[in-house]
């Protein structure tokens, strides 16, 4: 029998394939679905951040967001809130610790701002109860803002005629409405409404198709390797207490944590779990900022707080679910606005 050439056997291969691949679909692999009752570990995002003690109104907020972006509030005139926590950037700076008055650097990493409000408490020790309580802290605080009193801050705001008329109108009822208490409250009503859902939010209210398999097999993994044991909730994170270090010593114990504020030995390394919400966008990480990458962070949680040498391509698969807990930045509602102008009233900046 004749053979035919090698090359003619070839092409007819090749035509048999792009036949089959042109007369055929080729079918995507199935989509996986989260089992609903992992999901009830989690609550969507909501709307706002609401407090019976602080309710929200629209000049409440208004005002919020001037004496968010106000580097008035500081001694020098040049740092604000927003120096720290910067609403474009998932409110952070990027740095292990922030820069503070004549470049004096914090002992902690600043977290984000963004969700915060919905943190069973303030700061990665808990020192403050909420928002309102957080924002009264780094005005005053030598290293940070280093007003040297609340004399001064209601100075400089009683000396800008726009403040006054601000502050009436958030606090109506009050005869005296500019104080150190409602320029709190008014930051912290601000920072009630940052919230940042993401596509996470939505296989919450039931749209499984909101992540893709890799995302979901991801969160299967976060699952199985326990990390929902500190990270669940609406914030996955940001609702408890723990001892970093709780399977195996952390190595570095130059930070007491909790301790610094209870004087309780028990408290030693217990800080605030940090929401895992934008965690993508709000490195570096932990209370130090020293951890430069998430999938690091993710490899020393799983061996220092569940005792687990995690495979690198589980690192991956969980850091991929991570990245899709990244929300949408409300662009309109953090846009800076005008600020008043200083007048001759105004105390001068002090940079000593």
């Amino acid at each position: 029998m004749r053979r035919l050439p090698v090359a003619l056997l070839m092409s007819c291969a090749v035509a048999v394939v792009i036949f089959m691949a042109c007369g055929e679909e080729v079918s995507a692999p199935p989509a996986l679905t989260i089992d609903a009752a992992r999901l009830e570990l989690f609550e969507p995002l909501p709307e706002a951040m609401t407090s019976a003690a602080n309710p929200l109104t629209d000049e409440k907020v208004t005002l919020g967001r001037m004496l968010y972006y106000e580097p008035r509030l500081s001694k020098s005139q040049q740092i604000s809130c927003n120096s720290c926590h910067i609403l474009t950037s998932y409110g952070v700076d990027g740095k292990p610790t922030s820069d503070g008055h004549k470049g004096q650097k914090g002992d902690r990493n600043s977290p984000t701002v963004y969700n915060a409000a919905g943190h069973f408490v303030q700061f990665w020790d808990g020192r403050a109860a909420d928002v309102e309580a957080q924002a009264k802290g780094p005005v005053l605080n030598p290293v940070e803002m280093a007003m040297p009193a609340e004399k001064q801050v209601i100075a400089v705001l009683k000396s800008m005629p726009e403040y006054a008329n601000a502050f009436k109108k958030a606090f109506p009822q009050e005869k005296d409405p500019i104080g150190y208490d409602n320029m709190a409250k008014a930051i912290g009503a601000f920072e009630r409404k940052l919230v940042t859902p993401s596509r996470w939010d939505k296989i919450l209210h039931g749209n499984q198709a909101a992540l893709s398999n890799v995302e979901k097999a991801g969160f299967n993994d976060f699952m199985e390797a326990g990390c929902t044991t500190c990270h669940a909730g609406t914030y996955l994170g940001g609702n408890q207490y723990q001892r970093l270090g709780a399977a195996k010593p952390w190595p570095d114990t130059s930070d007491p944590g909790r301790e610094k504020v209870t004087k309780n030995a028990a408290d030693r390394m217990v800080f605030k779990v940090p929401s895992l919400r934008n965690i993508e966008k709000t490195g570096p990480y932990f209370h130090t900022g020293k951890v430069k990458t998430l999938d690091e962070s993710i490899a020393l949680m799983a061996e220092y707080q569940l005792g687990n040498a995690m495979p690198p391509e589980k690192v991956k698969s969980i850091g991929t679910f991570l990245a899709a807990l990244t929300g949408d930045l409300p662009a309109e509602y953090v846009k800076q606005p005008e600020l008043p102008k200083s007048t001759s009233k105004t105390p001068k900046p002090e940079m000593d």
